[in-house]
C-alpha cells in the first residue's frame, strides 16, 4: 500500500510537472523564473530543488515526459503493421504528427536545445527515439529490402535526418507545409536505399 508520505511526494512532483508543462508550452524558457513556477504550483522553491534540482531539471523532466509519450505513440503506430516498409512509414507519420503538436513543438523542439544545450537535449531525444529508428533499420536490412549497410550507422544517418527535419518543421512559418515536405523527403531518402538500386 502506498503510504501517505509517498502519495504526498508523488502529488508534489506531479503538481510541479503539470504546472511546468503548461507554463513552458505558453512561454519562453528564459522568461520563466523558478519563483513563478513554484508560486503557480502553490509550492515552495525547496520542493522544486528537492525533486528536480531547479528550473532546468524541471524543464528536462517535462521534455522527458513528452519524449516518452512520443515514443509510445510511434511504437503504437509501428505495431499496427507487419510489413517492414509499412511499419517504417507509419512510424514516420506518427513522428511527424508529434512534431507539429504545439506543446511538443514549442517545448521539445524550439526551447529544448536552448534550455538544455544541444548535447544534453540530443541525449534525452536519443534515449527515447533512436532505438525505434535502429529497430526499423534492422528490420529492413534483415528482410533484404534495402541495401546492406551497418545497421547502427544507417540508423544514425536516418535519426540525424529526422532530427534536423523536425527542427526545420518547428521553425517553419507554415507548419503543415513543412510537415508534408519533410514526409516527402524522408520517403525519398528511404526509397534511395531500396535493394533493387545499384550500389554506389
Amino acid at each position: 500500500m502506498e503510504s501517505l508520505r509517498d502519495k504526498h511526494i508523488e502529488d508534489t512532483r506531479r503538481a510541479l510537472l503539470e504546472t511546468a508543462a503548461r507554463l513552458f508550452a505558453e512561454r519562453e524558457y528564459v522568461d520563466l523564473s523558478a519563483e513563478e513556477l513554484v508560486r503557480t504550483a502553490g509550492l515552495t522553491r525547496g520542493a522544486l530543488y528537492h525533486h528536480f534540482d531547479g528550473k532546468k531539471g524541471l524543464f528536462e523532466a517535462v521534455v522527458d515526459e513528452l519524449e516518452d509519450r512520443a515514443a509510445q505513440r510511434i511504437r503504437a503506430a509501428i505495431d499496427t503493421a507487419t510489413d517492414p516498409f509499412e511499419r517504417v512509414d507509419r512510424s514516420l507519420e506518427a513522428f511527424l504528427d508529434v512534431c507539429v503538436e504545439p506543446d511538443y513543438r514549442h517545448i521539445v523542439l524550439l526551447q529544448g536545445p536552448i534550455a538544455l544545450g544541444w548535447r544534453r537535449w540530443r541525449e534525452v531525444d536519443r534515449r527515447h527515439l533512436s532505438n525505434l529508428v535502429l529497430e526499423g533499420a534492422r528490420n529492413l536490412l534483415d528482410t533484404g529490402l534495402i541495401q546492406p549497410h551497418p545497421p547502427e550507422l544507417l540508423a544514425s544517418a536516418l535519426y540525424g535526418a529526422l532530427t534536423e527535419m523536425s527542427l526545420t518543421i518547428a521553425e517553419s512559418d507554415d507548419i503543415e507545409k513543412g510537415r508534408a515536405e519533410a514526409a516527402a523527403v524522408a520517403r525519398a531518402l528511404l526509397s534511395g536505399l531500396t535493394a533493387d538500386r545499384p550500389h554506389g
